[in-house]
């Protein structure tokens, strides 16, 4: 099912029927990935009177309740709102379309002095500027790029964050949304500082509305780097931040006549 994409006065093509989902689903139980202390997923039966909400159990239908934490249990996308008092800041009201072109790095965090393992500018740097188009969209893939990144409880464990310079950088570049599979674009703990996320959302001074970030996503190693139509999935969950579906599309440029 090949179509057409124009973007940047180039045409692209991509199988629709060929989706490759980058998302980790959200199910209970504590084996499910896991960031700031947050309780796992908890999925309920309603049970009212002599209704129960299990087919498995006698009932009519399946009717469950669900209680989560969108930025700590999976995959989720955010917005400014997620650092702003202001309750009209949700991530329906800001993410007005939902395909974008998209380039997708492989990087390996880099060791500082203190011992955090931090995104540095100067690894991505060459990586973005190999990109045949500038891209609306960042997916960055930290290495090594195990299988227990689906699992991985990362609570207390400081795990890598992207550098300040790095987010100045995409604003610069005008990358709107930024996907990676870490807990935070900004250290675990940081006194509250979260420079990165201020910075990426420009935020308080000149704040990037329709810019979102999207983290704890998983990119399988047979997902080359390069160029993807990115289509993000979220809920119309008036929050700051969804459990989200990143899906990727391989994108293949035209060749030009004559």
């Amino acid at each position: 099912m090949l179509s057409t994409v124009q973007y940047h006065g180039r045409t692209f093509r991509f199988d629709a029927a060929a989706p490759l989902d980058i998302a980790l689903p959200l199910a209970p139980g504590p084996e499910q990935v896991n960031c700031f202390w947050a309780e796992p997923v908890e999925i309920d039966v309603i049970r009212v009177g002599s209704f129960v909400g299990s087919v498995a159990e006698g009932g009519s239908t399946n009717y469950k309740r669900v209680h989560l934490t969108p930025h700590g249990n999976g995959t989720h996308t955010e917005c400014y709102g997620h650092i702003s008092p202001d309750p009209a800041a949700t991530l329906p009201g800001c993410l007005p379309r939902f395909h974008f072109v998209a380039w997708l790095m492989s990087v390996a965090p880099r060791p500082r002095p203190d011992g955090d393992l931090v995104v540095e500018l100067a690894d991505v740097l060459p990586l973005l500027q190999a990109a045949p188009v500038p891209p609306e969209a960042v997916v960055l893939r930290t290495l090594p790029n195990d299988e227990a990144k689906r699992q991985r409880q990362y609570s207390g464990h400081n795990p890598p964050y992207i550098s300040a310079e790095l987010a100045q950088h995409l604003v610069d570049m005008g990358v709107e949304h930024l996907l990676l599979d870490l807990p935070s674009v900004d250290r675990e703990l940081d006194a509250g500082v979260l420079a990165a996320h201020h910075i990426f959302w420009q935020y308080p001074d000149h704040i990037r509305r329709a810019a979102t970030i999207t983290e704890l996503i998983f990119v399988p190693d047979a997902v080359p780097d390069g160029l993807y139509l990115l289509n993000l999935q979220v809920t119309m969950l008036q929050l700051d931040a969804s459990p989200s579906r990143p899906v990727l599309y391989a994108l293949a440029a035209e060749r030009m006549n004559g």
